[in-house]
């Protein structure tokens, strides 16, 4: 069923994918409120199907620095997911996680990347978690791996990946926030016979 194009996928679905992004962005904020020790609230995920070359300019300008958590995504759903956030709201993230104890500066050390690493495993695990539940599939992240590059470079990595399959990409925007609005966007990449199993599982018919 590999045949499945993008661009026809039915309302039904877009629905559905609404439905795992609040799910799963809930399950998130509620892993990071825990993480963090403190309140963090969210705007509802918009869901977007867009083109690969529009991703960038989304989030700001393919020359925007960005701090990326890239992983595989294994099981009976297959492909990759990402996790991107401008740098200066990563900052003020690790600087939480690490309870005011990040060194500051320009770059990011080691330990700050490990923290983002450690961010980004969670919330994308309550994304792939969400997806599970919903479509009683298994499926497993690898271990994430962490990039801090223009947004262009970083999503050359997927693009790469998905130029045999095609050009558009599905993204969900999170916006969550304690006193700062942090903008997080999730790029989800099944292969395309995932996505046929995940409509299947859904019980919406493959177009």
């Amino acid at each position: 069923m590999s045949g499945i194009s993008l661009e026809k996928v039915s309302e039904n679905y877009y629905d559905v994918l609404k439905e795992i992004g609040n799910i799963g962005a809930g399950n998130a904020m509620t892993a990071l409120s825990q993480m963090l020790q403190c309140k963090v609230d969210m705007k509802v995920p918009q869901v977007k199907l867009l083109d690969f070359s529009d991703v960038g300019t989304l989030m700001g300008g393919e020359e925007q620095i960005m701090l990326g958590v890239f992983l595989g995504v294994e099981g009976d759903v297959t492909g990759s997911m990402m996790f991107l956030i401008e740098k200066s709201c990563a900052k003020h993230l690790i600087d939480k996680v690490m309870m005011g104890m990040a060194p500051g500066g320009d770059d990011f050390s080691e330990m700050e990347l490990s923290a983002m690493q450690e961010v980004g495993n969670i919330i994308t695990g309550a994304y792939l978690n969400s997806l599970s539940t919903l479509t009683n599939l298994k499926i497993y992240p690898t271990p994430p791996s962490v990039a801090v590059d223009m947004a262009g470079a970083i999503l050359s990595v997927p693009a790469i990946h998905f130029g045999v399959m095609g050009d558009k990409i599905l993204l969900i925007q999170s916006q969550f926030y304690d006193e700062v609005e942090i903008d997080g966007y999730f790029i989800l990449i099944p292969d395309l016979d995932s996505y046929s199993k995940i409509l299947t599982s859904l019980g919406i018919p493959v177009v």
